[in-house]
């Protein structure tokens, strides 16, 4: 009887600790984090894509998610490229990369090549509600956890949909040029990298932006050595190096990839960085 009450103690406590541990985050998706991990092209999970049509509220795009239905709804972000560009021409190279990393990723096309910022951030949000509610992949989203990011004048439509929808989680700006004015109201989580050698959005400007968000807002400033506008738009494992933790710490409120970002653990190819540690993530209960 002894032995038995052991070994019942053992299962019963093992059983129980699955709970507790999703209970902790349930949230979290993939595997214990690395730093060869978030230095991959690829996660763990496998992906697939879908057209989007023009319409809508925003100019068409495409859709990239897990295929993975044991895990539950997954996050999702909305990104928009620059002004003038395509998302096929500029970022569709991030797609499949993210959603590897447990994301379902939509990236658009602008109604207009020549949108300003305010517009981008208005079709970012548009991107969202359609991807939360009118897309065949709905299903697979937690409408409760979604994030924006951007390029250049798409970088500044992150930062206008984060204060136009302060439910977001988190934003991330490339290079971000946001002629609508300072981003004195964002309550968003919001990162923002600029190229050392960028002449078109200088490092000065996007750490302009930075400091105008407010003190109370989680914020991370990051300049890429001998980056110039253009880095973005190609394959950038130090992009996302950095943009992955971000995304998972507030879109997931996972404080495994805090590590990564609090403090810096890797400064290869990075000439500044400022941020708001230790990271809390707002109502990361919700």
């Amino acid at each position: 009887m002894t032995v038995f009450a052991a070994v019942l103690g053992v299962v019963t406590s093992g059983v129980a600790a699955v709970p507790a541990l999703a209970a902790d985050n349930p949230y979290q998706r993939g595997p214990n984090p690395t730093s060869a991990s978030v230095a991959a092209s690829r996660g763990t999970f496998a992906t697939a894509e879908l057209s989007v049509p023009r319409g809508n509220g925003f100019g068409g795009g495409k859709i990239y998610y897990p295929t993975d239905t044991t895990q539950g709804t997954f996050g999702a972000i909305a990104i928009v490229p620059g002004y003038t560009a395509t998302w096929a021409a500029e970022g569709a190279w991030m797609g499949h990369w993210l959603a590897s990393f447990g994301f379902v990723v939509i990236g658009i096309d602008t109604n207009s090549r020549n949108d300003n910022d305010t517009a981008r951030g208005t079709q970012l949000l548009a991107a969202l509600d359609y991807l939360t509610q009118r897309s065949s992949v709905r299903g697979r989203v937690d409408a409760k956890r979604l994030a924006v990011m951007g390029h250049s004048m798409g970088g500044g439509g992150a930062l206008v949909a984060a204060r136009q929808r302060p439910s977001l989680k988190a934003a991330v700006g490339l290079a971000p040029f946001k002629p609508s004015g300072p981003p004195s109201a964002d309550r968003v989580p919001t990162m923002v990298i600029a190229g050392q050698r960028d002449g078109t959005v200088t490092p000065s400007y996007v750490d302009g932006l930075y400091r105008a968000i407010p003190a109370g807002t989680e914020k991370a400033y990051l300049e890429f050595a001998g980056a110039g506008h253009a880095f973005p738009t190609r394959p950038n494992p130090l992009q996302m190096r950095l943009v992955i933790p971000w995304l998972k710490s507030f879109t997931d409120h996972d404080t495994r990839y805090h590590q990564f970002l609090c403090p810096l653990k890797d400064r290869t190819g990075v000439t500044a960085y400022r941020s708001t540690c230790p990271l809390v993530a707002p109502g990361a209960r919700d």
